[in-house]
């Protein structure tokens, strides 16, 4: 098993933005070859920023890295996003590999 997570820090003012665009979005992702889940989890509220991070399951990192190169990841990537001032900064993906399953 291999995750995927992006963490994105958002203006406040806009998180009903950020929520909706991720809500309304097609990710293609029923297409690919690997793909177990998604979650968009909410984190705290920071004086600045709420966090929120992606969260993807695939059957391996292979499965993972072939979706990055894929159409379905261009096509997705493509669509409308949040209106200016939404993120603070660049999103930080951050992989990990299943050491232990039960």
């Amino acid at each position: 098993m291999f995750l995927a997570m992006n963490r994105f820090k958002i203006n406040p003012i806009f998180t009903q933005d950020f929520e909706k665009v991720w809500r309304e979005r097609d990710t293609f992702l029923s297409e690919v070859p690997g793909f177990k889940n998604f979650s968009l989890l909410r984190g705290p509220e920071c004086e600045d920023h709420v966090l929120y991070v992606s969260h993807s399951v695939w059957e391996s990192k292979d499965a993972f890295i072939k979706w990055t190169e894929s159409e379905a990841f261009r096509k997705a990537h493509r669509q409308s996003s949040a209106p200016k001032g939404t993120y603070l900064g660049h999103p930080a993906l951050e992989t990990f590999t299943a050491v232990l399953e039960e």
